[in-house]
């Protein structure tokens, strides 16, 4: 397929999403089942012109004056391609799968706008709704960082040390580009895509296969690094879904210890099972069921909660979610939040740690929920998060958003998904 059919085919997508009010990914695969004849290129590039017109759905559709599928397929283009109004429409000229090319009026249109003259909700690519939270959380830095949200993720990868070191994971995929994380010690980055390009499927490498190492955002390793998990320790991973950090806990306990990985819901755990025969870990204990962990009441040295949030840290990587989030939802999230906060707190022995995790950039899912818990509880208080940053990290203070009671990471300041990261201590 050229760039025409493809154009045409992420209008379709687009359009069916918001028709049928469905994840991108939905959509994507009914239109590859649909289209068999697209090779696997095709289905790429044609994904990318739809994350892309997502992450940039209102600067798109302001700069083509046009917040339909068309408009914000287009200005995706032109914002992300490197393409210029005249080459996109050379591009579409002759080409019978194409969407009609730019109009005068959509040329004069582009011409004439100034994308840093925009107002500050367009240029950040978030809902109205979201502006005073961001604003809450970054002050007047919140439209940089919002737009920080809107670009291209790098694929990040951690290093399972109980099998592996960096230096040979690097050497397995030294022809994918991968390179040192920029803050985590196991961490490997692959940049960000240009254009029509993809990322390697790294989990189809012998080195993945083996258990070298596993996918994931190195704002995730940081904060799993700051919860301190050590040899010989008993944790309890309250919301361990998948079990990334249970992965990366293990590691930095050698085995050594216990980690009980619990999760609610019995199928955000099944996958746990298969990662830790592949990653060599043994000290993992999986439980679904509340009334099992009982026995755990006041007996753990670190309790770390990975909230269920709004997952607005994420927005780089799932740009729908952005656009189908909704007040309603931020409140459920709230108040699931304050519970899991008083029922895991249950477990943590006195002198033990209880770690507070999310990967959203809301203060009234983060430092919110911190304060609230304390008001609540005089048994637990806050440790001195600059020491945290420091012990770990001592080459990069200037980094993330280092407050007293908590730490926060961003795309703009931390090259991370957002992350926030508060640790308290039980002191009675």
């Amino acid at each position: 397929m050229r760039l025409g059919g493809r154009l045409a085919a992420a209008i379709d997508v687009l359009d069916d999403m918001e028709r049928r009010r469905r994840p991108a990914a939905d959509a994507l695969k009914d239109w590859g089942l649909s289209h068999r004849f697209a090779g696997s290129g095709d289905r790429s590039a044609i994904g990318n012109i739809v994350y892309d017109a997502l992450r940039r759905r209102r600067s798109a559709g302001w700069l083509m004056g046009d917040d339909t599928a068309r408009g914000q397929a287009f200005g995706a283009l032109l914002l992300e391609w490197n393409e210029t109004a005249e080459s996109l429409n050379r591009s579409l000229d002759g080409d019978k799968f194409a969407p009609p090319p730019l109009s005068e009026v959509e040329l004069g249109l582009i011409a004439s706008r100034d994308l840093g003259a925009a107002p500050d909700a367009v240029r950040a690519d978030c809902p109205d709704w979201c502006v005073p939270l961001l604003e809450q959380s970054y002050g007047r830095a919140w439209v940089e960082e919002a737009e920080a949200m809107s670009a291209r993720p790098p694929l990040d990868l951690r290093v399972n040390t109980l099998l592996s070191t960096r230096e040979k994971v690097l050497a397995e995929l030294s022809d994918t580009g991968a390179k040192p994380g920029l803050l985590a010690p196991e961490g490997i980055r692959i940049a960000p895509i240009d254009g029509a390009g993809r990322h390697p499927n790294v989990q189809a490498e012998p080195a993945f296969q083996q258990g070298w190492f596993e996918v994931q955002d190195e704002g995730s390793q940081i904060v799993g690094a700051l919860a301190g998990a050590a040899q010989g320790m008993q944790v309890l991973d309250y919301c361990a879904g998948g079990g990334g950090k249970t992965l990366a806990m293990a590691a930095a306990m050698q085995n050594q210890g216990r980690i009980v990985a619990h999760d609610s819901e019995k199928v955000r755990l099944a996958p746990i099972f298969d990662r830790l025969r592949r990653a060599g870990v043994t000290n993992v204990e999986a439980i679904a069921r509340v009334a099992s962990l009982e026995p755990l009441a006041g007996q753990m040295d670190l309790v770390l909660i990975d909230a269920p949030c709004t997952g607005s840290g994420t927005w780089r990587r799932r740009p729908d979610a952005k656009w189908r989030l909704t007040q309603k939802q931020l409140d459920l999230r709230v108040r699931e939040q304050a519970a899991i906060l008083d029922e895991a707190s249950r477990f943590v022995k006195p002198g033990g740690r209880l770690v507070y995790i999310t990967c959203s950039v809301f203060e009234e899912e983060n430092g919110g929920q911190v304060k609230a818990m304390l008001e609540r509880s005089d048994r637990f208080a806050a440790l001195d998060h600059k020491a945290l940053w420091t012990r770990a990290f001592p080459a990069s203070s200037d980094q993330a958003i280092i407050r007293p009671d908590s730490i926060s990471l961003t795309p703009a300041r931390t090259s991370t998904d957002g992350f926030f990261f508060a640790a308290l201590e039980r002191v009675r």
